[in-house]
């Protein structure tokens, strides 16, 4: 091919820059790569990899996975042999609409060069919460978030030394780094600021949650509610951990777990409107109110399919999704992302927890007629050896009969109940309409009249009383 004819065909591809590279941005990357769009990617991440499964960290940490590499979904000389360019160690410092340019840093060098773009995709993704607590940067205190954030937290607590842990937090991360410190037995205080651990389950549901955690953890498990860490003590490492309440707690690390926000301030300084939680706004294409910038992952605000309220719900399986979107989108066709149920599951030692749609607590705060039905039964058919209790409950709207959500935990099969609820819920489905489910049935997989529906036989019970 002439010199100058592969110039221009080169010239004539679209320039697509992604900003950020752990789940959405890849995603992004590897549709676009999978499309017939005639595009040059270029991905810039501020860290040394790429596309690795932070959701998997508190299971290395507990040591079920022995490699940490294991995590890494794909690497860069992947993305490369098929066209991608990926930059590591660079962080993106501003970005200028106006010139569909983005500053870019190298973080090693400190150089900035600027780069220019035909469409944009912000996929800078959430960091961890740092709350104002004294002596926060003592040593053996850390977050998880990153992939080197679980190697040095697996580092530590594989030190003979290491007989005592303090979580602060008692969200999802939070329970899932209980299970791992529990199975490499430790003794772990996990210290919760609200009356109840994960307080996004209504609160009868997450006391029994967390009963039942208490009682499978032989004493080596204390979980302190209503009361927040003020202070840590220590010479150069913690050593002690101080609440609100004056309990003073030895131990030999503590591990944040409080929350995360979104990495959005890049976006904000460039105009980009910002919404609930200052996570990126975008509409349904993934699309933000710039033109030809657009935005996925857990930088990004949600849209609720149940309270039709916008959200903040940062969670890998929406952040691969929105990014097949945005990658759809920006190649010229059209990809439409409806919104979230907030579907969600962890587990601790052979306990499963899962939820979907809107809680009670929630359904009542938006001005749904709420009716709900809790249950526990057995997961399969009760002669069956392995057969486990699981306890459900069922949230429906009294006046439309729709269901709104679900909560689930027990030893048994409690998340594919969920699911099939969150199934029901994308499915429009009336509380009658979900009793004529034809669901699967054998011994060894329910009874015969599957506990999800038996939970929702007691609401239909009520409203045809009421």
């Amino acid at each position: 091919m002439d010199n100058n004819i592969a110039e221009n065909s080169k010239n004539d591809l679209q320039k697509i820059v992604i900003i950020g590279g752990v789940a959405a941005g890849p995603k992004i990357t590897a549709k676009l790569l999978r499309s017939n769009f005639a595009c040059q990617i270029d991905l810039y991440t501020e860290e040394d990899m790429i596309s690795y499964s932070s959701c998997g960290l508190p299971y290395f940490i507990e040591g079920l996975i022995e490699d940490p590499q294991r995590l890494i979904v794909r690497r860069p000389e992947q993305f490369e042999e098929k066209g991608a360019k990926i930059h590591l160690n660079k962080r993106c410092t501003k970005i200028i609409p106006e010139e569909k340019k983005v500053l870019i840093q190298d973080t090693k060098s400190g150089i900035i060069k600027e780069v220019f773009y035909d469409k944009l995709a912000i996929t800078t993704g959430a960091r961890p919460i740092i709350p104002p607590i004294e002596n926060v940067h003592l040593k053996n205190i850390f977050t998880l978030r990153k992939l080197q954030d679980g190697i040095n937290i697996k580092n530590k607590i594989k030190e003979k030394e290491t007989k005592k842990a303090v979580i602060i937090g008692g969200g999802y991360i939070g329970i899932e780094i209980l299970e791992a410190f529990y199975k490499n037995d430790l003794e772990v205080f996990m210290i919760e600021q609200n009356p109840h651990i994960l307080p996004i389950f209504d609160p009868e549901i997450s006391d029994m949650i967390k009963e039942s955690i208490v009682d499978i953890s032989n004493g080596k498990v204390h979980i302190i509610t209503d009361d927040s860490v003020v202070s840590f003590e220590g010479k150069d490492k913690v050593e002690r951990v101080i609440t609100s309440k004056g309990q003073i707690i030895d131990t030999d690390l503590v591990v944040i777990a409080v929350g995360v926000i979104p990495n959005s301030e890049i976006a904000k300084d460039a105009g980009i409107e910002l919404g609930f939680k200052n996570a990126i706004r975008v509409n349904n294409r993934m699309q933000t109110n710039i033109k030809d910038i657009y935005a996925a992952g857990d930088c990004i605000e949600n849209f609720h399919l149940v309270s039709k309220n916008y959200c903040w719900i940062p969670l890998g399986s929406s952040a691969n999704k929105e990014g097949r979107c945005a990658a759809i989108n920006i190649s010229g066709q059209y990809d439409a992302f409806p919104g979230v149920l907030g579907s969600a599951v962890t587990r601790y030692d052979g306990l499963t927890m899962s939820l979907t749609g809107l809680t009670e607590t929630d359904a009542k705060k938006y001005g749904f007629e709420v009716i709900t039905s809790t249950m526990t039964k057995k997961d399969k058919a009760g002669y069956m050896p392995d057969a486990e209790n699981i306890t459900i409950k069922l949230v429906v709207d009294k006046r439309l009969r729709k269901i709104l959500g679900a909560q689930a935990f027990g030893s048994g099969d409690a998340d594919k109940r969920v699911n099939t609820v969150a199934s029901a819920i994308m499915a429009d489905q009336t509380i009658d309409e979900f009793l004529h489910l034809d669901m699967t049935y054998a011994p060894p997989f329910s009874t015969a009249v599957d506990p999800l529906l038996s939970a929702a036989l007691v609401i239909n019970n009520q409203i045809f009383k009421s």
